[in-house]
């Protein structure tokens, strides 16, 4: 009998794996991505004082009026961007990137170079 993979359950596994060897820290936060299929959610965490320091995402007013889908590699840009805006103004250019278990590519690698190419270093 076949057994269905339960594909969350991977991906919650492979962050947890990620997360024992990564950490944000004040002069360099991680970089958390999550993604649903209707939106993209990124945020700026210092883990040792448990704290978001910066935050985007498809719902935010200024990325919603500009994009017709939250779930595309044109939202993943522009909030790669957001975020990379975002966090230059509050003088943090060094991250951290946690893929939060996702494959890189599709949307999450779109973000990341989005990000890189407006001003963040990972």
């Amino acid at each position: 009998m076949f057994k269905k993979v339960d594909r969350q359950a991977v991906r919650v596994r492979k962050h947890l794996s990620i997360r024992n060897k990564i950490s944000g820290t004040a002069d360099r936060p991680r970089l958390s991505v999550y993604r649903s299929n209707a939106n993209m959610f990124v945020q700026l965490i210092d883990d040792i004082n448990r704290v978001t320091l910066v935050s985007a995402s498809t719902i935010d007013k200024e990325i919603k009026e500009t994009i017709t889908h939250g779930g595309n590699m044109e939202a993943a840009k522009a909030v790669g961007k957001l975020i990379a805006e975002r966090a230059v103004s509050k003088d943090i250019k060094n991250i951290v990137f946690d893929r939060s278990g996702y494959n890189y590519t599709g949307r999450v690698s779109t973000l990341a170079e989005s990000a890189r190419e407006n001003g963040l270093n990972f």
